[in-house]
């Protein structure tokens, strides 16, 4: 069992651990549990683990992805309640099991948003973001490795609803996970850039599943 993957999900106070301390606690967990990592070989050896798509800290996910390599064969259908018991609050390990796709294949991702709004109609809200994302282009100023640039972010939306619950607005969306990567959080950037007097006063997203090209599952 040479390439393994785990999916598990990322909730509650979790969110706000950064993707470096969450390589670290994953790091002690396996250790903790009774699973030797491998490591590199070099002078600089590290275990051999990744993130497929790294989150924004305050982002949720039920979907995450991470390769690991273990020192000795173990039964996968164990690792995840051991795994778990050994990781912090909000990070609950769903599966693990031997992988042939590589994290490259991964395309399209299912995001939840909350759209938070204390003295506006939720309803009309969700018409006039409807309207805004139903444009053929939104262009926005992102900061880039070669500095300011801007960019239009239409391309890596797919599909999109907004639906008024409550005082807020929920989203459900399809969006580009690799070439082009869109973070979620510029869904709302593009509102407080482009149309401030509908960007919500608040916002939180949840990553809800992971596709392939094809749209079939990704794992």
């Amino acid at each position: 069992m040479d390439k393994l993957r785990l999916r598990f999900r990322k909730t509650g106070r979790a969110v706000y651990i950064s993707h470096l301390d969450l390589m670290q606690t994953m790091q002690r967990a396996f250790f903790r549990a009774g699973y030797p990592l491998r490591y590199s070989e070099g002078f600089n050896p590290h275990p051999l683990i990744s993130i497929a798509l790294p989150l924004s800290v305050g982002a949720a996910s039920e979907c995450e992805l991470m390769d690991f390599r273990l020192k000795e064969d173990t039964d996968l259908a164990a690792l995840p309640a051991r795994l778990t018991a050994a990781l912090p609050e909000g990070i609950e390990v769903l599966e693990a099991y031997e992988f042939t796709r590589k994290a490259s294949g991964l395309k399209w991702l299912r995001v939840r948003g909350l759209f938070e709004y204390d003295d506006r109609d939720a309803a009309a809200m969700a018409a006039a973001l409807t309207a805004f994302y139903a444009q053929k282009q939104i262009v926005i100023s992102k900061k880039t490795k070669r500095g300011q640039g801007e960019t239009d972010i239409r391309p890596a939306i797919r599909e999109f609803a907004f639906v008024a619950k409550g005082a807020d607005v929920e989203l459900e969306a399809l969006i580009s996970a690799q070439e082009p990567t869109l973070n979620p959080e510029l869904l709302a950037e593009a509102l407080r850039q482009l149309q401030p007097e509908i960007a919500p006063d608040f916002a939180k997203f949840t990553r809800i599943e992971t596709y392939d090209a094809d749209m079939q599952l990704f794992r």
